[in-house]
């Protein structure tokens, strides 16, 4: 029995040791996070890019978002989160849900990409600090700017289902995607 559990236990813990004592590719904090910012923004925006404008009203059903609604929320939503992680007032005023214009909608996606570039910057002492989103959930600045991306990637999830209902190839599918 004891040989048994001896042998359970190292075989827990030998891989644990040998993965911390691998190098991360892309470091700790903000550095760790950002690559998969850069993903995110490549893949919506080329999929807001390559959406004919005919499909930005595009509802597979009733209840849900447009596709067009889709891109205008991530975009007010960038604003919030980046807003937030930076310590600044959030600089848009529009409801981008509301735009139907596919060229607005695309300039208004990549504006807020462009805002929350900045805040992928921060360094890691300043992403450790407490910041308030939403009125009422607290987490580092770090916290906030994962949250965001997690929030991206949730939305290109729905962009790729209504890409793939229109019969297109998403960006992260296409050649040179991933």
């Amino acid at each position: 029995m004891k040989a048994r559990t001896l042998i359970a236990l190292l075989g827990t813990v030998l891989p644990s040791a040998a993965l911390a004592q691998m190098p991360m590719s892309h470091g700790g904090g903000v550095a760790s996070v950002t690559p998969l910012y850069e993903m995110a923004k490549g893949w919506l925006t080329k999929s807001a890019e390559q959406m004919p404008e005919a499909n930005y009203s595009f509802k597979p059903t009733p209840e849900i978002r447009s596709f067009g609604q889709i891109i205008g929320h991530v975009a007010n939503s960038q604003y919030v989160f980046c807003a937030a992680v930076k310590g600044e007032e959030n600089p848009s005023k529009a409801d981008f849900e509301k735009t139907t214009a596919k060229a607005d909608l695309v300039k208004a996606l990549n504006d807020s990409f462009a805002y929350c570039d900045g805040a992928y910057q921060i360094n890691d002492m300043k992403a450790m600090e407490e910041i308030t989103l939403m009125g009422s959930m607290k987490g580092s600045r770090l916290w906030g700017l994962t949250l965001n991306l997690s929030h991206d990637f949730e939305h290109y999830g729905n962009v790729v289902t209504y890409m793939r209902l229109k019969g297109m190839v998403p960006p992260s599918s296409q050649q040179g995607g991933m």
